[in-house]
């Protein structure tokens, strides 16, 4: 009878580069936000904390809420919601408000340029953005109602109506109403938006009864009742009339620019809320999972802070009382919960900065978001390599404006000298800068500066440089790729690597979440072929589990420091002992 071992099986996958030099953990994203990831071991486990860092709520950098699909119904992700608004500022934000998974309805305020589109939950907190960059939380209410002959009747905002009642649907909602059985549908136009505080006037432009849906117009709204509702309107509402519609917040909240609803409120004249007594179960709050979160410090600066969790070994997450923990230690005087768990997201530009806990993106409903309508010069590769391996072997250059301005543009080598060096007038979009400045030619190695400053037609100022290092002393990360038997017998797995010129080299196996499994090599190394090999054993001798890993290369030299990395799958089959 043959013995049967257990035997690792190893398969290269893919080799690419890291971002940062030596993992830098917070880098600027434009003039005056930033962005830094944490890292805090707790007796439960690792927990990764996002923060997004901004200043004062106002100008060209401000703080806004974000609705997906630019409507109430339906969900979008994170990065896709930045992606399709690009054109009109440079987003970094984290998801909003709780929702309603299936129609994608927040669960409470929305309120964007002092209009309301959803009004806020009774028993949960409200962030609103005041007229002075104040971070406001508190709870209110919200009341509608509209006026035909001299009576006030009730209405709900961009929700279906009960059996008995009326809602006001503006265009917030989407392009036609929801299909109410035996409703009759009111057409105001042209309608100004739902203002807190604000009588708004509309002429009634048509009145359908029975109808499956009624289109919204843009600048339009639509009354619609059912039951006694219905009846209500029918009496009161006939063409060329004009109606009242009025929204009133209680207590008044005067000063509103922007709000989100979320909750609860976790932090509170700097200190931590214990109880806030919203309407939250002791699951949604007492139970380690992914959180986001909005806070203002004392200097008026606004952070995001998002939470991964529900990932053992990289993040296990916190309980929503850590979360304002977490808060208060950053600087937080004012801050307040929002949506997490599978819907924590933060990104950048289109691009995710954090870990979801599912692994990918969820859609959405809102989001809360820094906004910026300065020049802005897109983020940058840390570092080029020119040497054919195909990893970051090229960087791309440009620059957006969303709006018309003069611009000069000036890209520095590493010697002083300016081989791009440009002013033009601009209009909005997107423009590449050559790179290299000549074509065909290796660019020279070393530190390299992109600035560009513009001057809008109102005389705004904005500017934005990013670095990046050509840098060509790693490359061709390789594993090979035989069956790996542990001791006492069998074959090593080769990582094998070129370098350009002599560095000092620290050459790590590692998980996937970027735990170091064992260190291979800490050493100098020459000019050349280079490579290490492992035989599958952790720092302890002892049998990694079946996974994905990675060999992660780290070379230092006078020009700066690059890494690389190159996954692979390690998975236990069954086999047999080599000569046995």
């Amino acid at each position: 009878m043959r013995r049967r071992l257990s035997i690792l099986a190893v398969v290269g996958l893919a080799s690419v580069a890291l971002a940062g030099v030596a993992r830098a953990q917070e880098r600027e994203l434009w003039p005056g936000v930033s962005f830094r990831q944490t890292i805090q071991p707790t007796p439960n486990g690792p927990v990764v904390v996002d923060v997004l860092t901004g200043p004062r709520p106002g100008g060209t950098t401000t703080l806004e809420p974000l609705l997906s699909n630019d409507t109430l119904t339906g969900r979008e992700t994170l990065t896709k919601i930045e992606q399709r608004l690009s054109a009109s500022a440079t987003y970094a934000g984290i998801n909003g408000d709780l929702f309603n998974l299936h129609t994608g309805l927040p669960s409470g305020a929305l309120i964007r340029e002092g209009r309301i589109l959803s009004l806020p939950s009774n028993g949960r907190s409200t962030a609103a953005i005041m007229s002075d960059g104040t971070l406001d939380v508190r709870r209110v209410i919200a009341t509608g109602a509209w006026t035909g002959a001299g009576v006030a009747h009730p209405f709900v905002l961009n929700r279906i109506p009960d059996a008995n009642g009326t809602a006001l649907f503006t265009s917030a909602w989407g392009a036609s109403t929801p299909t109410v059985s035996g409703s009759v549908a009111v057409v105001l136009f042209p309608f100004g938006g739902a203002t807190p505080g604000i009588d708004q006037l509309a002429a009634v432009q048509s009145v359908v009864a029975g109808a499956a849906s009624v289109a919204i117009p843009p600048d339009g709204a639509v009354l619609l009742a059912s039951g006694t509702g219905a009846a209500q309107l029918q009496a009161e509402a006939v063409v060329g009339a004009t109606l009242k519609t009025r929204v009133d917040l209680q207590p008044a909240w005067p000063g509103v620019v922007s709000a989100i609803g979320g909750g609860p409120q976790i932090v509170r004249n700097g200190a931590v809320v214990f109880r806030a007594g919203e309407q939250f179960t002791t699951s949604q709050l007492g139970e380690r999972a992914p959180r986001s979160a909005v806070g203002q410090l004392k200097d008026g600066g606004i952070i995001l802070v998002a939470v991964d969790g529900r990932q053992p070994g990289w993040s296990v997450g916190m309980t929503n009382y850590e979360l304002a923990q977490t808060l208060v230690r950053l600087g937080a005087v004012t801050a307040m919960a929002l949506d997490g768990g599978g819907s924590t997201e933060m990104a950048f530009d289109g691009t995710l900065l954090n870990r979801p806990s599912a692994g990918v993106e969820r859609p959405i409903s809102t989001a809360l978001a820094f906004t910026y309508t300065g020049a802005f010069v897109r983020a940058l590769l840390p570092v080029v390599s020119p040497n054919g391996d195909g990893v970051d072997d090229v960087e791309p250059l440009s620059y957006k404006l969303v709006k018309a301005a003069a611009v000069t543009v000036t890209l520095t080598a590493p010697d002083g000298s300016t081989p791009v060096s440009q002013t033009l007038d601009q209009q909005p979009g997107t423009y590449p800068v050559p790179f290299p400045p000549t074509a065909g030619t290796s660019p020279a190695e070393g530190v390299w500066k992109l600035a560009v400053a513009a001057t809008d037609e109102l005389g705004e100022q904005t500017g934005m440089m990013q670095r990046f290092t050509v840098d060509d002393t790693l490359g061709f990360l390789q594993t090979s790729l035989p069956r790996l038997f542990l001791p006492p017998g069998g074959h090593d797995l080769t990582i094998s690597w070129k370098l350009t010129r002599q560095a000092r080299v620290v050459v790590t196996v590692e998980t996937k979440a970027g735990e170091v499994v064992r260190t291979l090599a800490r050493r100098r190394y020459d000019t050349g072929a280079q490579s290490v090999v492992w035989n599958g054993l952790d720092r302890a001798k002892k049998r990694v589990k079946g996974g994905v890993y990675r060999a992660h290369i780290v070379a230092t030299t006078a020009l700066g420091t690059v890494e690389l990395v190159r996954t692979f799958a390690v998975r236990q089959i069954a086999g047999q002992r080599p000569g046995s």
